[in-house]
């Protein structure tokens, strides 16, 4: 009976189990959920200048549907965009179109838009570049001028091909033994490759190059220099006291090698001369210089501020009349067959993906020109007079308020984009700053501290220079009221040293 009882127990659990598992509720949930037209759109936002007409590019390659619009065929193409929004005969859903096709992050390829793009007003940006080797193929070229044999040139070559773009050879070399090895065929010794690397590759040009640190780089730009009493000494302070030099510690260093002040002064003055990155040299005129174009411009005509759109941020598009017609075609065509439906089908379809990226261009204009119009009206007085004293402190929510959109709209916007002013061509995002209170209980930007700490530091005394306590006070006599730990943020987001690495022998 206890057994029947304990079975009857098991059968009434499995069958609770049974009835929770297949026990069906409903429950009302708000997703939000973001549309393929919307993720588009965000994309673009975000976009400068250069890489929007690249997009821009890439779409009109992939879709026939869309044209680069003629200023003489604006008024027919005004018909046919009408003409398609009421031609309704067949429907297209959103998943007929290949969403993946619009929303593609491949790279996109290099190209330059045709002339008719821009106004006839407006300069063409086509800027010559010169064709070159790069640093590594420099490199390797050099070894041509060195008698070597066949396991020699090898290893030179693949320590040349271990240098980074700065120039220095950052890997142990028993790493690189090893890797010779394995990927090479080639048994050699830590001592056989040092060698190669001191006698060959560090002689190779820029004067620097296959250094292993700092230290060695500099030592070896000091040995190619002619022998004088300063070199020499330079030469010594760097191998025996390079971290007293490094740590500006001027008084050991003078009591230590019996130098006068002036001797001093000297081989600081000769170091500073020294490249402590010799690969960039080159490599900064191998690439392309990068070319910032704007996207916004503000004048100021008659005393008033003026905004206006970059015009390769607004192209005139619009939908092809060949297709268009096309599609007319097989719709009036009385049989049809399955291949004029799945043509119909496609047409239908570049028309729609045409038509949907003309109006994500149009949204993105107007998101654009609002967002940086209410940036300029809430930096009024700084754009009309470039002092950077008057910049207000501003956060994308203040932003994203005035113009009821999200602040992730907002940011889209500012990020990577710039403005071309009276003052010089500025980052958007940079106009953006928290506030602070002064001693009169006034709001004023965290950038505007920034300035003033900086012009502090810039006039102080670089025999002693101001430690973070003495800059707060100073900065508290300015009618700022920070921490000192606040200071010490500011002075690090400006890239300035501690007050011991900012002193000098003046």
């Amino acid at each position: 009976m206890a057994i029947l009882g304990k079975q009857t127990a098991i059968v009434s659990l499995e069958f609770v189990y049974l009835y929770t598992m297949l026990k069906q509720n409903l429950h009302l949930k708000l997703l939000h959920k973001l549309s393929p037209q919307q993720i588009q759109l965000m994309k673009l936002i975000q976009l400068p200048t250069q890489a929007f007409e690249q997009r821009l590019k890439q779409e009109i390659e992939e879709n026939p549907a869309l044209d680069i619009e003629r200023e003489s065929d604006r008024s027919e193409d005004e018909m046919l965009q009408n003409e398609y929004d009421e031609n309704d005969s067949e429907t297209i859903e959103a998943e007929d179109i290949n969403i993946d096709e619009y929303l593609s992050d491949d790279d996109i390829p290099d190209y330059r838009l045709q002339s008719n793009n821009y106004s006839v007003d407006d300069d063409e940006y086509q800027v010559p570049y010169a064709a070159g080797v790069s640093f590594h193929q420099s490199l390797k070229s050099q070894l041509n001028t060195y008698r070597l044999n066949d396991e020699q040139l090898a290893i030179a070559e693949f320590l040349v091909g271990s240098v980074d773009e700065s120039g220095y050879l950052r890997r142990e070399l028993i790493d690189l033994v090893d890797d010779l090895a394995f990927t090479q065929n080639i048994y050699t010794t830590e001592e056989n490759v040092s060698q190669i690397l001191c006698e060959i590759v560090q002689k190779l040009d820029p004067i620097g190059v296959g250094a292993r640190d700092l230290k060695e780089c500099l030592i070896l730009q000091l040995t190619s220099k002619e022998k004088t009493k300063h070199v020499e000494l330079a030469i010594t302070i760097l191998e025996k006291s390079f971290e007293l030099f490094v740590k500006k510690h001027y008084k050991k260093l003078i009591a230590k090698y019996e130098i006068t002040e002036e001797d001093l002064k000297a081989v600081i003055k000769l170091i500073e001369k020294l490249n402590p990155k010799p690969g960039s040299t080159f490599v900064g005129s191998s690439k392309f210089n990068s070319q910032i174009v704007p996207d916004f411009t503000i004048q100021i005509i008659d005393g008033v501020l003026e905004l206006n759109l970059n015009s390769r941020n607004a192209p005139e598009l619009n939908v092809s009349r060949e297709y268009n017609d096309m599609l007319k075609g097989y719709q009036e065509s009385k049989e049809k067959s399955k291949s004029q439906k799945d043509a119909v089908l496609f047409i239908k379809q570049k028309l729609d993906a045409a038509k949907w990226f003309i109006d994500a261009i149009k949204q993105r204009q107007q998101t654009l020109l609002l967002t940086m119009n209410s940036i300029m009206e809430h930096q009024h007085d700084y754009f009309l007079t470039g002092d950077e004293r008057k910049l207000k402190p501003m956060i994308l929510k203040d932003i994203a308020e005035k113009i009821e959109m999200d602040i992730s709209t907002v940011s889209r916007v500012a990020n990577s984009k710039y403005v071309e002013t009276p003052y010089g061509t500025k980052l958007i995002k940079d106009f953006f700053s928290e506030a602070m209170k002064n001693d009169q209980g006034e709001d004023v930007s965290t950038r505007e501290i920034k300035n003033i700490l900086k012009k502090v530091i810039g006039e102080e005394n670089k025999r002693k220079p101001f430690t973070d306590d003495k800059l707060m006070q100073k900065l508290k006599e300015e009618g700022y009221l920070i921490a000192r730990r606040t200071v010490a943020k500011y002075r690090e987001q400006l890239d300035i040293p501690v007050a011991r690495l900012r002193k000098e022998i003046v």
